[in-house]
């Protein structure tokens, strides 16, 4: 998983397949995903990340 986050344009994109992107879909204003042929998700957009209180994020990892 790799996450980048575009401080400009308030933007985090987290991209947890190497993939490639066949089809997106918006799950609403701020939130994209994008998915593989398979059906797996590829990449996950969520704007305006720091304006909705996404930022700063906490990471947590599974014991």
């Amino acid at each position: 998983m790799k996450s980048i986050y575009f401080e400009k344009d308030d933007i985090l994109e987290i991209r947890v397949s190497d993939k490639p992107i066949v089809r997106e879909v918006s799950q609403g204003w701020h939130t994209n995903i994008s998915y593989a042929a398979d059906g797996a998700i590829v990449e996950i957009v969520l704007l305006d990340a720091k304006k909705e209180g996404l930022m700063p994020m906490e990471f947590r990892h599974a014991a």
